[in-house]
């Protein structure tokens, strides 16, 4: 049984700043990868690394064996990978899902789930992850996965191969998207606040590093505490303009689905100044 899943061959279609390593710690795994990006610029290090790079996603659908992992950057990527000229359904593939890694709007992902099923012999899953690129690179990631079941939990193997923890949300595709809107946004929230406090701090001269000391072993500690130090060198480059995203994307779900989150509408209008950075030019 091992033989057979370490041959296995997973098609991975986005190969950026989390894609590759993420592809990286599944080949290192055993797994063979199938590899495509729309940026030519990169097979030949993605070769280099061991990836089987093809020309086209009908390739992609052809040569791999049960799933495919999409990591492009948005819906409308995601929709054309799928669904546009040349895209998967090109290769009518049967009997394999589509496991999209990327971070999309609940709703955008159950819809798009439904388009797949209705449209094709596809599935489509959904496993979100949470870590940026040091946990893509160190195959840490925290993933949250949605879809049907028995498929989801026959994928764990892919999932050991890239993250430390895998967590499960329901057969709605979008229930992973929400968990990660969940969980970025008690970031985002946590952010401020540690911000303020130092900042509270500065006014009457207390030593930074000190305050942060306190926080690590009070009731006052958090990830963000514990990371202060990376989390203070975010910038709009980076991963802030990526996490006001999802807390604009939170805040739309609210007033959408009229739940009242006053603490993520604040700090999704905060963030930058709260972290005494500039602003993304518009």
């Amino acid at each position: 049984m091992e033989e057979y899943i370490m041959s296995k061959k997973i098609g991975f279609i986005g190969l950026g700043t989390m894609g590759f390593p993420m592809a990286v710690n599944l080949k290192k795994a055993g797994f063979e990868v199938i590899g495509y990006d729309a940026y030519k610029g990169v097979y030949e290090k993605a070769e280099a690394a061991g990836f089987t790079m093809v020309e086209t996603l009908k390739e992609v659908a052809e040569q791999a064996d049960e799933a495919i992992i999409s990591m492009v950057r948005d819906h409308a990527q995601t929709v054309d990978v799928i669904f546009g000229e040349g895209g998967l359904l090109t290769a009518d593939p049967k009997n394999k899902t589509v496991i999209v890694m990327s971070t999309l709007d609940p709703d955008t992902m159950n819809q798009l789930g439904k388009e797949v099923e209705e449209k094709s012999d596809l599935t489509l899953i959904s496993a979100a992850v949470s870590g940026g690129a040091s946990g893509a690179q160190a195959g840490t990631l925290s993933i949250m996965t949605a879809g049907t079941e028995t498929i989801v939990k026959s994928f764990q193997p892919y999932f050991d191969a890239i993250g430390s923890n895998t967590f499960y949300y329901g057969a709605e595709p979008g229930n992973s998207q929400v968990a990660k809107l969940v969980n970025n946004m008690i970031l985002g929230v946590n952010m401020n606040t540690v911000a303020e406090g130092l900042k509270l701090g500065k006014h009457y001269n207390l030593p930074e590093e000190e305050i942060l000391n306190l926080l690590k072993v009070s009731t006052g500690d958090s990830w963000v505490v514990r990371n202060w130090s990376d989390v203070s060198e975010w910038t709009a480059a980076t991963a802030l303009s990526v996490l006001l995203k999802d807390l604009i994307a939170t805040y739309n779900q609210g007033i959408k689905h009229n739940i009242s989150m006053p603490f993520n509408a604040l700090s999704s209008t905060q963030l930058f100044d709260s972290m005494g950075k500039e602003k993304p030019k518009a």
